[in-house]
């Protein structure tokens, strides 16, 4: 498997060839290229800070230690989180004023992976042009330390419970409200940070909490993407136990989705749009989702006499829109929750504490809940093309093909068929040569249908 370089950071298998893995030697040359570009970008003659927080991968402790040591081989002082959430390490950034933040974490891929996530003194992932300059200088290597006495400094601490605080403390989470619908829920945390930060979570918001894989060893008890053929276990569970809600997190916590009471799916797509549906019944405002998420936000917005706009696809690019238009509640279908004013990063905590307090105001069970809100289904295919040259010339020839519809080519190519209330998305992949077709209609026969509209011309030409 190759190392996968991108504006966030750097990502691959641990252990292997260099070029084909991440590698210690890796991890020491993007490290140093942020950390020059935290102290270059810093006033002032205080030392940079920059804050270090990890998943429970069992690969995380080595990677912690070359990524903190470097940073004070750099001159950094290093606020070493531990094993923390992406949320927390990120709102960790915000309460220690810091410089910067990296988070070791490979998100829902398998164990063997790991990544450097980049964050800047904002909490918030890198700008396209700050991440190339970073990649730019790693790839260049031409580094100068500084002197011994100039080393950086260690400093450890827990920021779950801050993060939690904050969370209860948030005006639209009702802990009344939830403490007194008195919810059972049980977790799967995947044996990562989940387990660690959920049960608390849940203990502040007075809900019982039964927790399967639990233990945050690194060893994933099942494919830690949180879809519903792998939360099947979870299914069980709850109906074995008797639940209101499952709740899933994958191995960094800031992707979130739930089951309801009766071992159903309430779907990954939908967790955005039940917060964002409690979100607008109290505060007006835009709504923000990628152009691969559900029409089901758009038509949730409308509901509430609100604007919905869609974003390039990326936790950044949605952040960013949202920051441009002043959004008041965005994310990503994935099950990823960004809420503006508590921060602007995909935040499973938050997510959790106004879904409940979405429950708890409507008195309605899980399944009744999701019953509220339009049925869609979107059919996710891909296709092998030889090289991405074709596949500019593909995605030029698709939309030819629909010039009578709208059409949007910001971020591949995205087709609406505004009066059936569906849609296509082309997007070619950034490491590997294939087109990804995503189709969504009001059923799966006809999304299946529409993506096979779109497969069988793009057959046609190739």
């Amino acid at each position: 498997m190759s190392l996968i370089v991108s504006i966030s950071g750097i990502r691959g298998t641990v252990g292997g060839r260099a070029g084909e893995a991440l590698t210690p030697i890796d991890i020491v040359k993007f490290t140093t290229a942020y950390a020059q570009w935290i102290a270059s970008s810093k006033s002032g003659k205080a030392r940079p800070k920059v804050v270090v927080g990890r998943d429970a991968r069992i690969s995380g402790e080595m990677v912690e230690a070359l990524v903190t040591g470097t940073l004070m081989a750099c001159g950094v002082d290093v606020i070493d989180a531990g094993m923390a959430s992406t949320p927390t390490t990120e709102m960790a950034v915000i309460f220690s004023k810091a410089d910067g933040g990296i988070i070791l974490t490979a998100s829902h891929n398998p164990k063997e992976w790991n990544a450097l996530k980049l964050l800047n003194g904002k909490g918030e992932f890198l700008s396209d042009a700050e991440g190339q300059a970073i990649m730019q200088a790693a790839a260049k290597a031409d580094f100068t330390w500084p002197s011994v006495d100039k080393i950086g400094k260690i400093t450890r601490r827990d920021f779950t419970d801050d993060h939690i605080k904050a969370v209860t403390r948030y005006p639209l989470v009702d802990l009344e409200a939830i403490r007194k619908a008195r919810f059972k829920v049980v977790l799967d945390s995947i044996n990562s940070v989940g387990g660690i930060a959920m049960p608390k979570l849940f203990e502040a918001l007075g809900v019982e909490c039964v927790t399967i894989n639990g233990t945050p060893d690194g060893n994933f008890a099942h494919n830690p993407e949180p879809l519903p053929e792998n939360l099947r276990d979870l299914s069980a569970e709850v109906v074995r136990q008797g639940a209101d809600l499952g709740v899933s997190v994958d191995p960094d916590v800031d992707r979130l989705a739930f089951i309801c009471e009766n071992g159903e799916p309430f779907g990954e797509e939908y967790t955005l749009v039940s917060v964002a549906d409690y979100v607008l019944g109290g505060r007006k405002g835009i709504t923000v989702s990628n152009l691969s998420s559900s029409r089901a936000l758009k038509d949730v917005s409308e509901r509430h006499g609100c604007t919905y706009k869609f974003s390039k696809v990326g936790e950044k690019n949605v952040s960013t829109l949202m920051q441009e238009c002043g959004a008041v509640i965005g994310g990503e279908g994935n099950g990823g929750v960004i809420v503006p004013d508590f921060h602007y990063g995909r935040d499973a905590l938050i997510g959790t504490a106004l879904f409940l307090s979405n429950m708890a105001h409507k008195g309605l069970k899980a399944s009744q809940l999701r019953a509220t809100y339009p049925d869609y289904y979107i059919s996710k295919n891909k296709i092998q093309v030889s090289s991405q040259e074709v596949i500019a010339k593909l995605l030029k020839a698709v939309e030819e093909h629909f010039k009578n519809e709208k059409c949007d080519t910001s971020d591949g190519l995205r087709v609406d068929f505004e009066a059936q209330k569906k849609w296509f998305v082309l997007r070619k992949s950034n490491t590997e040569p294939i087109i990804r077709i995503y189709a969504e209609a009001p059923g799966r026969e006809e999304a299946d249908a529409l993506a096979q509209e779109v497969i069988g011309i793009i057959n046609s030409i190739l």
